[in-house]
This record gives structure tokens, sequence and C-alpha cells, in this order.
């Protein structure tokens, strides 16, 4: 098999959570330009209901689901939908998450009041570890369910799925809401667990921990803030924030078989911010 070979989706299927927009809106089109069928998944139905047909429009074998990934119910009944109309689950992104708020320093200079530990809305601790921690498990969990039952069904075993994490998984990030961090770590030891676990049924499970990308995250501020925007582009050492189209080779190298000796590990993309300050 030659290199670019590797690389080959076509007659896959995958399913993307939080696919309306953003980082998992490019999840979903890479897979779909690569040749797989894709189930865009969005608690925005509107959203991912657009984006699918958008895509269908475009040559694509899409459709589209509602999905609460908060919710077990909801996650398993998207799950088996998948399953239906498209004979199995190669590919998952256990994707959707959220941003529940600033975090105790402010870019200003000077502290948030309501970001702070003993401040802190422990309503708002508990949606962010229900989305971003609670979330991914409930969905690699139904996704393993599904590689499971199709690789006893047809003798296609294994499978490969990507969690986005964030590189505040590994850095403490004091301007992200306290909450987010302790959310993506947890994801990336999951990731870590089931790469051992899975390992036995060609399963593989690794992580993508982004940098600053422009999303609706947070309420798009990078997309609406120009100032926001270049005080951010002027401390990565790479020179800007990323537009979510750079994610789509690293998803698609995760996702086929150009990476099938990899698993239980992590790749952080985010423009050398990990590597510190350097000007």
């Amino acid at each position: 098999m030659g290199t670019l070979d590797r690389f080959d989706i076509k007659g896959r299927s995958a399913l993307v959570t939080g696919a309306a927009s953003g980082i998992g809106l490019a999840y979903a089109e890479a897979m779909a330009e690569a040749g797989a069928a894709v189930t865009l998944t969005d608690i925005d139905a509107d959203g991912a209901a657009r984006e699918a047909a958008r895509l269908r429009e475009q040559g694509y074998e899409v459709r589209a689901d509602r999905l609460d990934v908060s919710n077990w119910d909801d996650v398993v009944a998207a799950f088996d939908a998948h399953d239906r109309a498209y004979g199995g689950l190669d590919i998952c992104f256990a994707n959707a998450g959220i941003d529940t708020g600033a975090g105790f320093w402010n870019p200003a200079g000077h502290r948030n009041e309501d970001g702070q530990v003993d401040t802190y809305d422990h309503n708002r601790w508990d949606r962010s570890i229900q989305i971003n921690l609670n979330g991914v498990f409930y969905t690699v969990s139904n996704a393993v369910r599904i590689m499971k039952k199709s690789g006893r069904a047809n003798g296609r075993s294994g499978g490969s799925i990507i969690t986005t994490a964030s590189n505040a998984g590994l850095v403490t990030e004091p301007i992200v809401g306290l909450p987010y961090m302790p959310a993506k770590a947890g994801v990336l030891h999951m990731v870590r667990a089931l790469g051992l676990e899975l390992a036995e049924f060609k399963i593989r499970i690794n992580a993508i921990a982004p940098g600053p990308f422009v999303t609706n995250i947070g309420g798009g501020w990078l997309k609406k803030d120009p100032v926001a925007r270049a005080a951010w582009d002027a401390i990565v050492p790479l020179g800007s924030v990323a537009e979510t189209d750079q994610l789509k080779p690293l998803a698609l190298l995760l996702a086929s078989d150009a990476s099938n000796y990899m698993t239980g590990s992590h790749v952080v993309i985010d423009g050398g911010m990990m590597l510190g300050k350097y000007k």
C-alpha cells in the first residue's frame, strides 16, 4: 500500500459531535471530502441540518441528527440511528464542548470577580463537567458499542475514535474558566486508559489538543473583536490564531489507516503556545 493510500477512508462512516460549527464542522467536512459517509450531530439541530444540506449539495453523503451529549438516552439514539443508516461505524469524533465563562484572570490585568474558586457558580462547574467530560465518555462508550457490534457482524474489526481535548488540559490557563481545564485533562487521561483497554479490539483512540482557534466557543469573541484577535495573534509563536481548516489534515491522519500504529496519544496543535513566550 502506498503512503497516500493509507489516508483513504472511502466506504467508511463517521459520526461527529458538535458538528454544526467550528472545529466539529471542520472534522465533518474533512471526513466527507475524503469520501466517508458522515453524520453531523449537534444540540443545534437547525445548524447541523443546514450544514448537512450544504455538504449534500456539494455531492457528499451526509446526514444530520440532533444530539445533546450530556443526555445518555440522546447519545444512544444518535448512534443507533447512524448504525441503521450506514451499517456500522468506523470513525467517531467526540468533539462537542462548551466554555462556561472566564477564568480568575482577565487579559486586561485584573481578576474576574466571578471567576475565583470561592465565587465560581457551582452550576457552571457542573454544566462544564457534564458536557466536556461526561459527554465525551457517553460518546466514546456508544462509539465503542457500535464498533464492537459491527466487527462481530461483518468481521470488520476496529475503528478510530478522536476526542477534542485542549492544550488547557496540559497547562494552566488563568483566563480559561476553571472547570474547563480539569475536564479536558480528564479527557486526555481517559484516552490513555482506553487506548490500552481497546487495543485488543483494534479500536484506536487518540486526542487532538487544540490551542487558540477561531470558533463560536465563548460567544465567538475572536471572530467579533478585532482587538482581542490582534492580542492573541501577538502571543502565538507562529504568528496568528488558527482557522479550523488547519485541523483537517490532522483529523484525516487520525481517522485513517495512516495512523494505524497510534493509540492512547494526544497531539497538540497550538501554534507553539505551549512552548512559552518568546517576545
